[in-house]
């Protein structure tokens, strides 16, 4: 039996954070393609924003049901040109500077980076003090150390952007585009 033609499609990551999680939204919203992998964490995150979350037609959505995250085979099969993963909480930015796959949102990324599929991490926690969107409102943040120094290390990796702000992240998905409408995706 013959297999059918992929048209490569983004993958998109959601982690348990609500930093920048509705503009996150919005370019998700801004693509043609897109399948979205959403943790645990993300879950309770996206049950909090249910209402925004349009996603665009033909959309598919993985989530983290399964011990082996099953759909992560789909990178193996050429179903990505690219991986966002975005927004990534200090948690998932350090598992995937140690290697640690636990998560479907971890996974990807090790898959993504195994199947040399480029990648754009957003990471949350990038500067000495930030302001973020809580429930209640926008507080002050203050990573630590390790946190910052986790987010320098993935920036290092092969194939991967680290985006450091919303415009960042819109800067790198948006050169993406372009380079994938010039026919190189």
């Amino acid at each position: 039996m013959a297999r059918r033609a992929i048209t490569p499609r983004w993958a998109w990551a959601l982690t348990g954070s609500g930093h920048f999680f509705t503009e996150c939204l919005d370019l998700i919203r801004g693509l043609d393609a897109v399948d979205l992998f959403v943790s645990k964490a993300a879950a309770e995150v996206v049950r909090m924003y249910r209402d925004q979350l349009t996603l665009p037609k033909g959309s598919r959505l993985f989530r983290d049901t399964t011990a082996s995250a099953a759909p992560v085979g789909r990178f193996y099969e050429g179903y990505y040109h690219t991986l966002v993963l975005a927004p990534a909480t200090s948690n998932t930015v350090a598992k995937c500077v140690f290697g640690i796959a636990d998560t479907l949102a971890t996974n990807v990324f090790c898959q993504a980076g195994k199947c040399r599929v480029p990648t754009i991490v957003f990471a949350c926690d990038n500067a000495p003090e930030l302001e973020t969107r809580a429930p209640g409102g926008m507080v002050k943040v203050y990573p630590r150390r390790i946190d910052l120094e986790n987010t320098a290390r993935l920036a290092d990796f092969e194939a991967t952007e680290v985006a450091l702000s919303l415009a960042g992240l819109t800067a790198a998905v948006a050169r993406r585009k372009t380079h994938l409408g010039a026919g190189n995706g």
